[in-house]
Order: C-alpha cells, then structure tokens, then sequence
C-alpha cells in the first residue's frame, strides 16, 4: 500500500516522502496514529496545500522535545522488583510501568515514546530508548533489582547474579567438613579391613 508520511518513521523515510508499506502495517499503525495519508490523488494536493503548515508544526514539536531531551537524556531509574535466585523478575516490565517510574522521577514521558521490542524479564541495569520525537530519541537506564541496596551495588558495577553465584559456591565448599560427617571417616575403615583380614588368616 502506498502512503504519504506526515513525520518521520524510523526505517520508512521523513515527512512528505511516498513510501510502499504491508497494508497491515499502514491500517493497524501508521493511519490510525496520524503519521500517515493513503497515496491518493486527492491526498497528494491536499497534503501538498498544506505541506509549510505540517512542517511548521513537526519543527515546533521538534524543539520542544530537544528542550525535554536535556531532562531525560541519560536519566537513571530505579525499579524494586521481585524475582528468583537466577535473575528471573516474577512478571515483567512493561512500557506503562518504565513511563510510570520516570513521570513520578519528575520526567515528562508518555507510556508511547517508550521503545521497548519487549518486555523486560531479568534483573540488572537496561538501556531503553524514549522517542521524544520521531527526530529526537534519547536513552535512559533502568535499574532493576530485588532491594534499594543490590540496586547500588548494580550501579556500581556489580553483577549481582554473578555474585550470587560465587558466594554460594563459595559457602558450599566451606560449609562441607569431611569430619562432620556422620559414620566413620573412610581413612578410618581401611586399617580395620586390613586387621580383620589377619585375624581371618
């Protein structure tokens, strides 16, 4: 299907340009959303007439997204979490929660410009990227851990399910003790095997 779009679309092309897309992808997205005209005849001239005043109003919103971008761009947030020994969250993270943490942190985002291809299953730090703008897009980081403190020691570079790991390796090996062993000790039992057998002889 071809289509005229009426911002930039990220892989398609900028504001004007004719493009051919999947008629599933122009109905169930890019029409319905206002990002883009059916090709027609009559849409042409139409869009052409009014070509200066959509390219006016995608600059303002342009600049304005530029001004929120020195806010966003970079921002750490921190999201507590519950999730099994191996890192696995209990659930997920979606775009409406990441869009959540960051307004109640005081950043203007809607759950819309977070672009996120799935959501997040796994424990540590994530960089997500927030379109602003189809022209502005910035990165922020996303924390997730069980507590406020494996959070800090994940900002700071640790890796916490790496960690885990070792400390439990580590506490296995100290913990065994051969002589805390119920029974008899195998070095033990080979001298009286050996006795035995001269008392049988």
């Amino acid at each position: 299907m071809e289509i005229i779009l009426l911002e930039r679309v990220e892989k398609l092309g900028a504001i004007g340009d004719v493009v051919n897309v999947k008629p599933g992808f122009a109905r169930n997205f890019l029409l319905p959303r206002g990002k883009a005209l059916r090709a027609s005849e009559a849409n042409k001239k139409k869009f052409e007439a009014d070509r200066a005043r959509i390219e006016a109003e995608n600059a303002k919103r342009r600049d304005i997204a530029r001004a929120e971008a020195k806010d966003v761009d970079g921002a750490t947030v921190v999201m507590i979490r519950q999730a099994s020994q191996t890192g696995q969250l209990f659930g997920s993270v979606a775009a409406r929660d990441l869009a959540e943490v960051l307004v109640a942190g005081g950043h203007k985002v809607a759950k819309n410009q977070i672009v996120l291809d799935r959501p997040i299953k796994t424990l540590g730090i994530h960089d997500v990227k927030v379109a602003l703008h189809p022209e502005v897009v910035v990165m922020v980081k996303v924390n997730i851990a069980r507590s406020p403190e494996e959070a800090e020691l994940q900002a700071k570079g640790v890796d916490i399910n790496a960690d885990m790991f070792e400390r439990e390796e580590a506490g296995f090996v100290e913990a065994f003790d051969p002589g805390a062993e119920p029974g008899v000790p195998v070095d033990d039992e080979a001298p009286a095997a050996v006795a035995d057998d001269a008392t049988e002889a």
